[in-house]
């Protein structure tokens, strides 16, 4: 692509989705959502190609989404997230076995059951994983514009989708076995687990390291640099070695982060490059990257079921367990409704099965249905159910007072 292409595709993105970032915000709607119909609207969906997706665009929005997450890190309360810890756990067990039965039934029931170990048997088990992924980057920010992201149930969504991102991770690997003879389900699950001890153990120290360095020099522009720095590295090694997702070595660059003397400011300096510059990239890379032209009637019916069977399954899922933890009903919608969201992930499994062979192209375009109907979606419901929470504190409120 030449410069000069560039150039003009980031500044009709760039005014694109702070012009309707900005409206829905009037519509009383999250600004990620105008974004994320900026997209759409100068994509390829609609104004017949306005911006073009392309590679630098997309490692542009995997480097906001990276810095998103690094941010969520760096504002987790570790407080809040050992109490919801195991709760946390729980629900991401749920909201990933409710969506992969859900999936697979929902194939079944389109296309017929076959017998187990076939290869349509298999092809309905991986429609089921491309479900299980949570995507959390929208939900993260549309918390943080609400205020809510430090609250028991934001860091318990939190902390359900970074463990529902590993064990998602897992049974895609599971999967893949029995089409793979390469992939080695034992050796995968165990790098997972190896990641884990390592970023415990080296997570120490750099915290402490980071901490020595940050009380002599505290407010300076090394610190940030050092810090992002970190947040790269993190990823790198979680995605290279690991093979797990780069956004949760920088979530774990976060957390290691979070208790410094400088967390706030090097979120602050975060936020000036991710969240002007690199994070609505990646909100309208979401619709630059949808096109409906191909689509036939019979991908139309199982592509809008896929929608509603992987949406539900997730608030089903995630939401009746977390009754279990003792979360009011309207708080374990809430935790349900913030699972919902499907993105990167998603697309990630779903080229695994292109490249393997268990699906074609054309089941492509019900995943980014899924992707931008729930990433749209995902923000209107949370806005509404904490609004509806915060005026129904406030009226509890005005009634004791008035009684005193």
């Amino acid at each position: 692509m030449e410069t000069y292409n560039i150039l003009k595709d980031l500044a009709i993105i760039f005014i694109c989705a702070k012009g309707a970032g900005l409206l829905a915000r009037r519509l009383k709607a999250p600004m990620v959502v105008g974004e994320i119909i900026a997209g759409l609207l100068i994509g390829p969906c609609l104004w017949r190609g306005l911006v073009q997706p392309s590679d630098f665009i997309s490692q542009m929005a995997e480097i906001g989404v990276i810095l998103i997450m690094f941010s969520a890190g760096l504002e987790t309360n570790l407080q809040e997230l050992k109490k919801s810890g195991f709760a946390a756990f729980m629900i991401a067990c749920v909201g990933v076995f409710v969506p992969l039965v859900g999936g697979s039934l929902l194939y079944m029931c389109i296309y017929g059951f076959s017998e187990f170990g076939s290869d349509e048997f298999f092809k309905a088990v991986f429609i089921g994983c491309i479900m299980t992924a949570t995507s959390v980057g929208i939900t993260v920010e549309v918390l943080k514009e609400l205020g809510k992201l430090k609250t028991r149930v934001g860091q318990t969504i939190l902390s359900a989708a970074i463990i529902d991102d590993v064990i998602g991770m897992i049974v895609l690997t599971f999967v893949l076995g029995f089409k793979d003879p390469n992939s080695n389900t034992l050796v995968v699950t165990g790098k997972i687990g190896l990641f884990l001890v390592l970023s415990l153990v080296l997570g120490y120290i750099i915290y402490k390291l980071f901490r020595f360095y940050d009380e002599r020099h505290t407010h300076t522009r090394r610190i940030p640099i050092i810090a992002i720095t970190l947040c790269f590295i993190m990823a790198y090694i979680a995605e290279k070695y690991f093979g797990i997702a780069d956004i949760t070595g920088a979530y774990i660059a976060g957390i290691i982060l979070c208790n410094v003397r400088d967390a706030e400011y090097i979120d602050r300096r975060v936020n000036i490059n991710g969240y002007m510059f690199f994070a609505p990239v990646f909100f309208v890379g979401i619709g630059l990257k949808t096109d409906f032209s191909n689509v036939d009637s019979s991908m139309i019916v199982f592509s809008v079921g896929f929608v509603i069977v992987a949406m539900l399954t997730k608030v089903i899922g995630c939401g009746f367990v977390s009754k279990c933890f003792k979360y009011s009903w309207k708080d374990c919608l809430k935790i349900g409704a913030g699972m919902m969201t499907r993105g990167e992930v998603a697309l990630i499994i779903t080229n695994k099965g292109l490249g393997l062979g268990i699906i074609d192209s054309s089941y492509f375009t019900a995943v980014i249905l899924l992707i931008i109907v729930s990433s749209i979606v995902t923000p209107v419901v949370l806005k509404l159910l904490f609004s509806k929470s915060e005026n129904e504190e406030e009226k509890v409120l005005e009634t004791v007072e008035n009684k005193s």
